[in-house]
């Protein structure tokens, strides 16, 4: 199960509203080994696709290096879909790399926190968890989120 800030969703979903009709994309980094999403990091679709989505290899070298040099890892990989259910491609699949990260898909064409969904892919195969969405991780948390 993944337990995520409902800021977090709510900036994932404007995200996706704002950059529909091309999908959107990035990660939320958290500290190594903690699986919590804290830190959202809004990445480019270097495919500039309605059906699919890259990340700025530059960009994706860059915030990699800046995560391993804070001890963070990528705690979930987002990205919409504009036209299709929020439901790994193949093309997802084949491309999911951090078999420890939680997938997201926002459905664009739907700006609701009931229509995403979450996905652990590993090896190939896709298992869908529940989402909690909280006000608060624990007191003494904070998340923070970059543009």
């Amino acid at each position: 199960m993944l337990t995520i800030h409902t800021r977090l969703i709510s900036a994932m979903i404007a995200q996706a509203s704002n950059d529909h009709p091309i999908e959107a994309c990035g990660i939320i980094a958290g500290p190594a080994g903690s699986n919590l999403p804290l830190r959202l990091i809004p990445m480019r679709n270097a495919a500039q696709s309605e059906s699919f989505f890259m990340f700025d290899s530059q960009q994706q070298l860059q915030v990699w290096k800046e995560m391993n040099a804070r001890h963070e890892e990528p705690i979930v990989i987002y990205h919409s879909h504009t036209a299709s259910e929020a439901y790994p491609s193949r093309s997802d699949v084949e491309l999911a790399a951090e078999p420890q990260a939680h997938y997201i898909i926002i459905p664009s064409y739907s700006p609701d926190e009931n229509e995403v969904r979450s996905f652990r892919i590993v090896d190939q195969m896709v298992i869908e968890e529940r989402i909690r969405i909280v006000q608060q991780y624990q007191p003494e948390l904070e998340f923070q989120m970059v543009a």
